[in-house]
């Protein structure tokens, strides 16, 4: 088929740095239109990759496949609705939307309309962090499996993301916890629950999650430790051994492109569906919320 045409909304930092060039790079996806709040952002955007923009966002959805969201969740839980019943597949960030009622409601209109979605969950898609999924065994652990993951970064303390108003309102649960909560709950069985969870000022979050064949992990994770560059582990105690992945196992283009690779066969019918659709984005944002409550 003809490459996959793929709208562009948002113009931060992520959407330039990755989505941006990853979308104009890939041999299946072509990078054909762009819409930010600000026009003049859109148009040096678009400029940049030959894409054209707009300011009409049902003008652009009529001009493309798919649309990619570069916005905040509180955003995209809006404007995926109305890509979804348009008839567009999506690429989504995490969290999927500002509340779980909203990505629950992005789900049910994805289905309604028969689109393709796939979240943007970097990790996943990196060579190295697949590896270390396969070494788990097939079942759910056991309660003689514990894990330890921690994240810890200085993200809020400086640099492109630290002016990102969901960030420093949200901090790392949501902008971490998504990528940590859904690695583990891949690598050990689904979590069933939140035993306990403790956040400190400004930004540090402690929390276990019980998985459902009895595994516990235990999470930590922060955006305002002055290190660089982040701290990113993840350990796996138990009977089946001592799994240790360290890192994001690949840079984030490289994983956008694998990402892109899914997305492009599901479309054009010579692969499966994403696994990492936006049902997989309301099950993390599920959790992330679980913590939270488990925190007041």
């Amino acid at each position: 088929m003809d490459r996959l045409r793929v709208g562009l909304v948002g113009g931060g930092p992520w959407a330039r740095t990755v989505h941006a060039p990853g979308l104009a790079a890939h041999a299946g996806t072509e990078l054909a239109a762009v819409w930010t709040r600000r026009p003049q952002a859109a148009s040096e955007l678009a400029a940049e990759f030959g894409a054209r923009a707009y300011t009409d966002l049902e003008v652009l959805f009529d001009a493309v496949d798919a649309v990619a969201f570069a916005v905040p969740p509180q955003a995209q839980g809006r404007l995926a609705l109305f890509a979804a019943a348009a008839g567009k597949h999506l690429i989504c960030e995490k969290p999927l939307a500002g509340t779980v009622e909203d990505a629950r409601a992005v789900v049910d209109a994805v289905e309604r309309a028969g689109v393709r979605s796939t979240m943007v969950l970097t990790m996943r898609h990196a060579p190295s962090v697949r590896d270390w999924l396969a070494e788990m065994p097939a079942e759910p652990a056991g309660a003689d499996t514990v894990a330890f993951a921690r994240w810890i970064s200085g993200s809020l303390l400086g640099g492109p993301y630290s002016a990102s108003p969901w960030r420093a309102d949200e901090g790392a649960l949501s902008d971490l916890g998504p990528h940590v909560i859904d690695l583990l709950d891949a690598a050990l069985g689904p979590v069933v629950d939140v035993p306990w969870a403790r956040y400190e000022e400004p930004d540090f979050w402690r929390f276990g999650l019980l998985h459902t064949g009895g595994a516990q992990s235990t999470v930590t994770l922060s955006m305002r430790v002055p290190v660089d560059p982040s701290e990113i582990e993840f350990t796996v105690f138990g009977g089946a051994g001592r799994h240790r992945l360290a890192g994001r196992g690949a840079d984030a283009p490289t994983c956008y492109a694998a990402l892109l690779d899914e997305l492009v066969a599901a479309v054009d019918g010579s692969g499966p569906p994403p696994a990492l659709d936006v049902t997989r984005g309301l099950r993390v944002q599920e959790l992330v919320e679980a913590v939270r409550i488990a925190v007041a």
